[in-house]
């Protein structure tokens, strides 16, 4: 253990002088394994931030929520045309899936009615989007409140002049004054505030942004616009029961639609059936081929990197080999020599590791503070690149390493 310990404090008095020896050399070298580091670490943790924010926004659409919509997620191109001719899910048959479906635990009818004018007192937005759902919409979603509640069941069927406001929309709207309780202007009518929705945040996908929506219910909005319109979008939201397979769940959803829609055997869907995993499996083929194209860079970059420290090692074995042979004639084993040697080249290339990650770090809060979004280095990166670092060193100081190591104690203080 002794013996060790002396090797690791030698090696690492040999690559300080190797550091300040010839600082422009060394620099020089180091810099390969720092750009090879900083570009497989950089794009591994960009990738990592990116993935986390979709997929946390992706998550809003639940794992286990199956959407009847009238276009499918994903390349439309060929079949464009036969897609356009489709009704949009009607209300009618969320009621069917809601009193008959046995797999799931709950669904909910949503219609978009696009962009309307709010005013209160002399304030006004000019392009709140309306929208109507039924009761269960923010359970479903698991929407969060700012201020207020969602609306309840006899709101609902009563159709009452309640609005739900999404938080740029009462931001804009009111101000620092709480909208809860206050009345609004909409479409000529009197509305009640009767909550705010969380802020949607800086997630650069969010499927489910209603920050600037204003929302009624399903019994109002059919009264504010035509819900059959073709020009209004709209989609049934069915979520499983717990443990129930969503297989299981599409294919009861599948019967009750079609027998809804009086299609015969031989028609095919006039609707589509959407999940979340449709989305993540185009994702994850996305994140793939970054990762890929950083780890090729990085490569490259490394490759670099590792032939320079080679030649550093190299031109300290040359530089050194009297030293050596003095060692070896006093009894130094092989094995000593060449671990000495090896662990030089380990420890050069952990300093340049480390200048890469350091620059990630830098490079992750600028853009984070620049762009505000939050970009970071995991534990499980800066893990990765100090055992990417060692595995360079040993790769890249075995070779010098052992020549040092079978070098003759005679020939070597000869020179």
């Amino acid at each position: 253990m002794l013996i060790f310990f002396k090797i690791i404090t030698e090696s690492i008095r040999q690559a300080t002088q190797q550091l300040t020896g010839n600082r422009l050399r060394s620099f020089l070298s180091l810099l390969g394994i720092s750009i090879g580091i900083f570009c497989i670490i950089g794009v591994l943790s960009a990738v990592d931030s990116l993935e986390d924010n979709i997929r946390g926004s992706m998550e809003k659409l639940g794992n286990d929520v199956i959407y009847i919509q009238k276009w499918p997620w994903g390349d439309n191109s060929n079949n464009w045309w036969d897609l356009m001719k489709r009704p949009h899910p009607r209300y009618d048959e969320y009621e069917v899936i809601r009193d008959k479906s046995r797999s799931a635990q709950m669904s909910t009818f949503f219609v978009g009615a696009g962009p309307r004018v709010l005013k209160w007192k002399g304030n006004s937005v000019e392009r709140a989007f309306l929208c109507g759902v039924t009761t269960e919409f923010a359970t479903v979603f698991g929407m969060d409140f700012y201020r207020g509640r969602f609306f309840s069941a006899s709101e609902s069927y009563y159709s009452s002049n309640k609005v739900v406001l999404g938080y740029t929309v009462a931001e804009e709207l009111f101000g620092n004054v709480d909208p809860v309780g206050k009345s609004i202007k909409l479409q000529g009518g009197t509305y009640e505030v009767i909550g705010v929705l969380e802020s949607a945040g800086d997630e650069l996908i969010n499927p489910l942004d209603f920050d600037e929506a204003v929302i009624v219910t399903y019994n109002k909005v059919r009264s504010l616009i035509n819900v059959k319109s073709p020009r209004n979008d709209a989609f049934i939201a069915v979520k499983a029961r717990n443990g129930t397979p969503l297989e299981k769940l599409e294919g009861e959803l599948r019967t009750l639609v079609r027998n809804e829609r009086r299609l015969n055997p031989r028609e095919e869907d006039s609707f589509s059936f959407n999940q979340l995993t449709m989305v993540s499996d185009q994702f994850d083929q996305f994140f793939g081929v970054l990762n890929m194209l950083g780890g090729v860079i990085g490569f490259f970059s490394i490759l670099v990197g590792g032939v320079s420290v080679a030649n550093i090692m190299f031109v300290s074995v040359k530089e050194r080999t009297s030293q050596i042979g003095v060692k070896k004639a006093l009894g130094a084993k092989r094995h000593v020599i060449l671990l000495e040697f090896l662990i030089e080249a380990i420890i050069l290339c952990l300093l340049g590791g480390a200048m890469g990650l350091i620059l990630v770090f830098i490079v992750t809060q600028i853009l984070t503070n620049a762009i505000g979004f939050p970009m970071y280095i995991d534990l499980g990166n800066v893990i990765l690149g100090s055992i990417m670092s060692i595995m360079i060193g040993v790769i890249s100081g075995f070779i010098p390493a052992l020549q040092a190591s079978k070098l003759d104690p005679v020939e070597a203080m000869r020179q």
